[in-house]
């Protein structure tokens, strides 16, 4: 069995037991927006999984421009320095999906497993699911301990996650 790097093990960590995202988006007048988003991995095609309503200003920004950049941290604890919490930033593409197509299917599977309690909200015709594939981040493991992650990283360590509900 091959030994899995500290840093990638620590990425595939943050991303299992974090369950909320920033999601940045860029408006129609170019400013940047940053909303909350709950997040799922779909690990075999490698996207992160988020389920948006069409009334929300996050998804307009998406069907005009699919660049996305996702912040995940570790949420502050008592004792634990701020600047030494784990994050990672993800830059990538949103692919909004279209109802019943494949990658509709496994996203939603994904999602489902991680948020049961939203299976209502998936037969709401205003929401839809968006897979986002990740082109590259930054990921800080702690004070001194960053790295920029590229595509491929990301996948691998994606596609050893099975996070399920939390």
């Amino acid at each position: 069995m091959t030994r899995e790097a500290r840093l990638s093990r620590e990425l595939r960590i943050l991303l299992c037991s974090c369950r909320i995202a920033a999601l940045g988006t860029v408006s129609d007048s170019s400013a940047p927006f940053v909303s909350m988003v709950p997040f799922a991995v779909q690990p075999t095609a490698g996207y992160l999984v988020i389920h948006v309503s069409g009334l929300a200003a996050h998804t307009r920004h998406m069907q005009k421009r699919s660049q996305v950049s996702l912040l995940i941290m570790q949420p502050e604890a008592p004792g634990v320095a701020v600047h030494d919490l784990p994050r990672v930033t993800l830059n990538g593409a949103a692919i909004l999906l279209d109802p019943g197509s494949d990658d509709w299917r496994m996203c939603r599977a994904a999602y489902l497993d991680r948020f049961p309690e939203a299976e209502p909200m998936t037969g709401f015709g205003d929401f839809r699911f968006a897979a986002i594939k990740v082109n590259n981040g930054r990921q800080i493991a702690g004070f001194g301990a960053a790295r920029d992650v590229d595509a491929q990283e990301i996948q691998r360590v994606m596609s050893l996650m099975d996070c399920g509900p939390s």
